[in-house]
């Protein structure tokens, strides 16, 4: 997924086989990393059935799949600055993943999401334990109220990991720092995300900002969830960990921004042009959640009167069929979207190997 796999003209494009085989090699050694968290984790819980369920409860997401692409931009960076010490910097990566899993299952609960990485998302999981064991009240009160609690558990345990690996050296102030801001940046995108799906077409009041224009609003998303969280921070932090110089990191930082924000427009492709093995999602899963993304956008601009009612009906109809998401993917392509976020692409590509160039 992301810059991995490219659906542009019809076919896939694989990334350069060296980073592939990167973070393949990289990936076997977090796991490992993570296995050994949840069996110590679970030695610790002595026994107690129900932490052991909660314990288990992260295990199954955060060990099934994911690209570990976060942790993996902590660790290469860090070796790549002089970082000389597995052991200072895979507490930190794993952090990051653990991060991302906490963001995950709560991401999953606030879209309705059903699937994720090919299997129950964490709250339909539970809701269906609820189910099975009969127990009483709401079974989807239940899943979501204890996927709440798995990525509680799982935000604590990537605070833990951090803290104990930021606490010494030279960096710390700066880590912490940098590890705050990137938790605080992708909430802050989460909710200016809503925000853009769920005004769309209300009238404007008082307490909104209207001076900001749509692609604005949608520009920051971009940056704040995928840019930053993404690429941008956790680059930061493998560089600060390793001690890089202030040019060095700021040099990284361009970089990384570029690569963010490249992944996360060719998500929202994959999203809907994409091979639902490949994404772990049903393909169109984000229209039925009602995402608002640059795709959406042009098409909404560019399209027929016909087609964008078309598209404003399908947009967060959970009910929709696979005949009325290949309706969307017709509007999509005929309006030029799917082109205008390919150049997108194309432009950040540009400008990711103008700037690794630069730099060497």
């Amino acid at each position: 997924m992301g810059l991995s796999t490219a659906a542009s003209s019809g076919a896939q494009r694989a990334a350069p086989a060296g980073f592939i085989t990167l973070l393949d090699g990289f990936r076997e050694k977090l796991d490992g990393e993570l296995a050994a968290w949840l069996a110590h984790k679970r030695s610790a819980a002595g026994g107690f059935r129900e932490a052991l369920e909660l314990i288990d409860g992260v295990g199954e997401l955060v060990l099934h799949g994911g690209k570990r692409l976060r942790p993996a931009l902590v660790y290469y960076t860090y070796r790549a600055c002089g970082g000389p010490a597995d052991s200072a910097v895979l507490p930190l990566a794993l952090a990051t993943e653990l991060l991302h899993t906490y963001l995950l299952i709560h991401d999953d609960i606030m879209d309705h999401a059903e699937v994720r990485r090919g299997q129950p998302a964490a709250h339909v999981r539970f809701r269906r334990s609820h189910e099975a064991r009969g127990f009483h009240g709401d079974a989807q009160d239940f899943g979501r109220s204890v996927a709440i609690l798995l990525g509680d558990l799982s935000h604590t345990w990537a605070v833990e990991l951090f803290t104990g690996a930021a606490l010494d050296g030279p960096r710390a102030r700066d880590l912490k720092r940098c590890f705050a801001t990137m938790s605080e940046e992708v909430i802050g995108g989460q909710y200016l995300e809503l925000l853009v799906a769920q005004r769309r077409g209300a009238p404007a009041t008082p307490a909104d900002n209207r001076s900001v224009d749509r692609e604005t609003e949608l520009r920051r998303v971009l940056r704040l969830k995928s840019g930053r969280y993404t690429a941008e921070r956790p680059i930061q932090l493998g560089a600060l960990l390793a001690g890089a110089g202030e040019a060095e990191i700021a040099a990284l930082s361009r970089y990384g921004a570029a690569v963010g924000e490249a992944f996360q427009l060719q998500d929202d492709l994959l999203g809907m042009f994409g091979d639902a093995e490949t994404v772990g999602k049903p393909v169109g899963e984000d229209l039925r959640e009602g995402k608002f993304t640059f795709l959406i956008h042009h098409a909404l601009a560019a399209a027929s009167p016909a087609d964008r009612r078309t598209l404003e009906a399908a947009l967060g109809n959970p009910e929709l069929t696979a005949g009325e998401v290949s309706d969307v993917r017709h509007i999509l392509e005929e309006s030029g979207a799917r082109a205008r976020v390919e150049g997108m692409i194309a432009f950040l590509a540009g400008l990711i190997g103008y700037l690794r160039e630069r730099e060497r």
